[in-house]
């Protein structure tokens, strides 16, 4: 296992390089994942995989605690079918949530207005993807006006499977990015490291390169949400310790400070990722830095995720 990530912190300001991206090429060939080879790739995360539950951070970056309302996402992905779906929005339908929570839920696009027309106004809808502007001549890609136009208020971006399946790079997702935000649809904003690039410690590199693809790119970082998700542990069942996820995610918050305004770096909000459920979502949320979370499988059982969005009352504790 790599040393600490702190140790990527300690050496000078200088140290950290940030070089211009690449001219936009849009997708690219993908080296680190083929489609028929993803399985094999979560096996070998399986079976190396070695992380500590009491890892220690002694990172030289100090907690600056976000100010933004708590914020929990559910990511359906690839998954559902309308009689699943009605039953899920049923579920979510009739969960008590806490109120002081931002509740995200993001269907298969053909799913969309069937769950916009039946799911309570407490939850709004999210896309999963959508294209760098207008629609057009672009088969198999959705607009953000095409989002807009079925009643979602927030796309996801940059998710570790359009990065590393689909080949999408740093560039090409900031210009998706910047066009939402310019149709007045929220983004949330996937980074995350590769389990190769964490064992080099490479994490926050590679963090920090995503994230200034998306400063580069963004007219205003207002209705942006960051969700830190570190691949390794996306539908694996490992996740990050709480420990963990707090280091990464105050490093992104100080990123914000230094590179971006300390306003910006206090507003925004910085959410988990990756093996997220009803028993880690606790202790999860308790870390100052964690603002909510985005959820995957386990948003598809509406009981559970009803729970993770309830862990909002953890926070209210440890604060």
């Amino acid at each position: 296992m790599a040393a600490s990530l702190a140790s990527q912190l300690s050496g000078p300001k200088s140290a950290i390089s940030f070089s211009s991206p690449p001219h936009f090429s849009g997708l690219r060939p993908s080296s680190n994942f083929k489609l028929d080879n993803t399985h094999s790739f979560f096996q070998n995360v399986d079976s190396h995989l070695r992380l500590s539950p009491s890892h220690k951070a002694s990172r030289p970056v100090v907690s600056m605690a976000g100010s933004g309302k708590f914020f929990v996402g559910g990511n359906w992905k690839c998954n559902g079918t309308k009689d699943s779906i009605s039953k899920l929005v049923s579920d979510l339908n009739s969960a008590k949530l806490e109120s002081d929570v931002d509740v995200v839920v993001a269907p298969p696009f053909l799913y969309i207005d069937q769950v916009k027309s039946s799911l309570t106004d407490r939850i709004e809808i999210s896309g999963q993807n959508c294209w760098t502007g207008k629609g057009g001549a672009f088969t198999g890609e959705i607009s953000v006006e095409q989002l807009k136009d079925v009643g979602c208020k927030w796309v996801i971006l940059g998710h570790s499977e359009r990065r590393h399946v689909i080949g999408e790079n740093d560039e090409f997702i900031g210009k998706k990015a910047a066009y939402a935000l310019s149709q007045n649809v929220g983004v949330i904003a996937c980074i995350g490291e590769l389990l190769e690039e964490r064992e080099a410690g490479k994490t926050f590199d590679v963090c920090f390169k995503q994230l200034k693809a998306f400063a580069d790119a963004l007219p205003s970082w207002d209705d942006v949400v960051i969700a830190y998700e570190p691949v390794w542990a996306i539908g694996t069942g490992k996740v990050a310790s709480p420990e963990q996820a707090q280091e990464v995610h105050a490093a992104v918050r100080d990123w914000l400070s230094k590179n971006v305004s300390a306003e910006v770096a206090s507003k925004t909000r910085i959410i988990y990722g990756g093996s997220v459920n009803g028993g880690n979502s606790s202790d999860l949320a308790k870390k100052e830095d964690i603002d909510g979370f985005l959820v995957g499988g386990a948003s598809l059982k509406g009981p559970e995720f009803a729970t993770i969005i309830n862990s909002v009352t953890s926070k209210k504790v440890a604060a």
